[in-house]
């Protein structure tokens, strides 16, 4: 089965559609697919619900489908960094379910394990356990939440092979193997891409088998709150 293709278009050619939710790996800008994301942009698709730990930033990154209008609902842990992000929350234009960092990636872990939901404490007694079931177990409350299925998972490694087999580089690998997981279809991006057996095995964070499409490209290592102290003056 071929999985590398020439470009971000062409990964994503056939498998966009409207309303399709996305599960988009990365956190804060570390580790996100900015070049599917750009072909997202492009291809004009319209209404889509992004599960994603944050929404890049106003300019780059899964903020550019804010500004374009196309992203309909945001199913995320962190509204920071990105000022459009909150204005169209508070202004009503942007639906938002907030998920407790841990449960996001959890229930995206669970669509790719086939686990259809799980109980967990973190929640409970809050908003975020509102209309939710909740459950006693040896006396202790816990909320019920759903594992997330996506249309399409959209995610970033620094290695792969030809078969998808993926290694992620340090903060990258967060949220990137649990979205890629829950995906009907994955696509990756990758900086290196190299042949079967060149990578070690016992290094391998997610295994080709969730991986359907690959692209190799050149991507922009962008920090989102550069803090320097001021010089010193000898």
């Amino acid at each position: 089965m071929k999985k590398v293709y020439s470009s971000a278009a062409a990964a994503l050619d056939g498998v966009l559609h409207d309303g399709m939710l996305i599960a988009a790996g990365g956190f804060g800008l570390c580790g996100i697919p900015e070049l599917l994301i750009d072909a997202i942009v492009d291809s004009g698709v319209q209404n889509l619900t992004v599960a994603s730990n944050n929404a890049g930033v106003d300019d780059f990154g899964l903020g550019k489908l804010l500004a374009t209008r196309q992203v309909k609902r945001m199913m995320s842990s962190y509204v920071g960094e990105n000022a459009e992000f909150m204005r169209q929350y508070l202004s009503g234009e942007l639906e938002l379910e907030f998920n407790p960092q841990g449960t996001l990636a959890e229930r995206m872990r669970a669509g790719g394990a086939g686990i259809p939901g799980f109980y967990t404490k973190t929640g409970v007694g809050t908003q975020i356990a509102e209309g939710k079931e909740v459950k006693t177990f040896d006396g202790v409350d816990y909320i019920l939440e759903r594992g997330i299925f996506a249309d399409l998972s959209i995610v970033k490694a620094w290695k792969a092979d030809t078969t998808g087999n993926a290694i992620f580089r340090k903060t990258a690998r967060n949220f990137n193997p649990p979205a890629a997981m829950c995906g009907k279809i994955c696509v990756m991006e990758v900086e290196e891409i190299v042949e079967p057996g060149e990578l070690d095995a016992d290094a391998i964070h997610l295994p080709g088998i969730y991986v359907h499409r690959l692209i190799q490209g050149e991507h922009e290592k962008r920090i989102e709150q550069r803090t320097v102290r001021k010089r010193e003056e000898a």
